[in-house]
């Protein structure tokens, strides 16, 4: 993939050239060289996935964000802490062209109000608490219970773009969608093809990933990463 002539890169000396390639790209890649080779494991959960088993999972979340209807430069934003479903929807998200933000799971309700609008996420994961915090209980206590339409799909006029909770789990409470519901297989054609399309479309220097400073002299200011930032790091 040509290197668009408008960009420029610092780089200090090395051996190896700075990769032109997508974080789905690489994912693919590396579940066909070594498909058996353990890719993923996160101990408190007994969770242990190898790279075919990775790109596998990785691919019916991207079909399943296809099919709630996101489009590419979506927003989804994850609140929640560290944990597989995390790693599967930052390598999903990337695969079908969405911008992941990263809330900070330590964030209180006006915290996650203030991210919400600034970056207009159309989805929202959420694990179902923290520590102290009762995730689900500070998203209902800032949503009108009308805005909750059923099956996860939320109207609010203080969070017009937010259309979407889901959370983590195989259940969710009422209102919400399960977050294993939207990884479920997905056997729709049109979510197939786009899935398809996508992977010759998007490109090393779209936007991947928002992560939020820590907003200790100011509000919180969202840091843009691309395809390229994390894959070359």
């Amino acid at each position: 993939m040509s290197v668009p002539m408008s960009l420029s890169h610092v780089s200090g000396n090395t051996e190896r050239p700075l990769l032109h390639r997508t974080v789905g790209d690489v994912l693919a890649c590396a579940a066909q060289e070594w498909p058996e080779r353990e890719a993923l494991v996160v101990r408190h959960q007994g969770v242990r996935l190898t790279y075919r088993e990775l790109n596998e999972q990785v691919t019916r979340l991207a079909k399943g964000f296809l099919a709630a209807g996101l489009s590419p430069g979506d927003r989804v934003g994850i609140w929640s802490p560290n944990n597989a479903q995390w790693v599967l929807t930052q390598f999903a998200t990337a695969r079908a062209g969405l911008i992941l933000v990263n809330l900070n799971p330590a964030y209180r309700r006006v915290e996650l109000e203030f991210a919400l609008r600034k970056v207009g996420c159309r989805m929202l994961i959420l694990a179902p608490s923290f520590k102290s915090s009762d995730y689900v209980a500070i998203v209902r206590g800032m949503l009108p219970a009308s805005a909750f339409q059923g099956r996860g799909q939320v109207r609010a006029d203080p969070f017009p773009a937010l259309e979407w909770v889901a959370q983590l789990g195989p259940q969710a409470a009422s209102g919400f969608m399960a977050f294993d519901d939207l990884c479920a297989a997905n056997t729709e054609s049109a979510a197939d093809s786009r899935l398809e399309d996508l992977a010759t479309q998007l490109d090393p220097h779209q936007p991947i990933n928002i992560q939020f400073t820590s907003g200790t002299t100011g509000q919180p200011k969202g840091a843009t990463l691309t395809h390229f930032n994390i894959v070359n790091n």
